[in-house]
């Protein structure tokens, strides 16, 4: 196997797991829903990246693949985006579309687990869907990947519109536009997967993950240190 199909995912999964590991500690202190699921989101990719670095390092393993496709391939996206729904969306919305994703999660996973797999159908040797072969399994995971897409991103760049708009805190329009860039990135990672150029899923997971934790960083940097800073008077200096 490839040493750049080694590294590439082994980093974004290093990457997310202290990424995972600052979200769930904030999460500690503050009790909020939203961070609980960006948490177990981050979680999920960490577990993508590593299911693709042992794919790489040892070859084919028919328990991580099916946990690289469900966690990764599949829910990662989703609950980072359910996440965000949590945290702009009223409550009652977004408890009803947890429980959506509870049951489709649960749906998902009893599908991967049953599903009949040919490895020698993947492309170029990577991990990817294609090794899928029952029908009616990969057609699921668009329709998580998209509503991670959507409530991940939108809300990312609705936050950096508000913040923009009140002309305040500067540190969270550039932090919340890097997060909606590395979620695209990853995105179309998994796009190019799907439509057999499997060499750029790992360095769009790897800048994904980079992105949305510099993102991560700069969005919550320090009220004290960007404390309502007017974008106008920045960008005259």
């Amino acid at each position: 196997m490839s040493t750049i199909g080694i590294w590439l995912p082994f980093l974004s999964s290093a990457i997310s797991f202290v990424f995972a590991a600052m979200v769930f500690r904030r999460y500690w202190w503050r009790r909020k829903t939203h961070l609980l699921l960006w948490g177990i989101g981050l979680a999920m990719y960490c577990l993508g990246g590593l299911g693709e670095a042992l794919y790489s390092a040892f070859g084919w393993n028919e328990l991580i693949f099916r946990l690289w496709y469900l966690f990764g391939a599949m829910l990662a996206a989703a609950y980072l985006g359910q996440g965000t729904v949590y945290l702009l969306a009223s409550r009652r919305v977004a408890n009803v579309l947890m429980v959506i994703l509870l049951l489709g999660s649960i749906y998902g996973a009893f599908r991967i687990a049953g599903a009949e797999l040919e490895p020698s159908l993947m492309i170029a040797g990577e991990l990817s869907g294609h090794a899928i072969v029952t029908p009616g399994v990969r057609i699921l995971t668009p329709f998580f990947n998209t509503y991670g897409l959507i409530t991940l991103v939108g809300g990312a760049l609705y936050s950096a519109w508000i913040f923009w708009r009140r002309r305040m805190l500067l540190n969270r329009v550039i932090g919340n536009i890097l997060i909606a860039v590395g979620a695209m990135a990853s995105a179309l990672g998994g796009l190019f997967s799907r439509l057999g150029l499997g060499q750029y899923l790992y360095l769009g997971e790897l800048l994904g993950a980079a992105l949305m934790f510099a993102g991560f960083l700069r969005a919550t940097a320090p009220a004290e240190v960007e404390k309502r800073i007017e974008i106008s008077q920045v960008s005259k200096a």
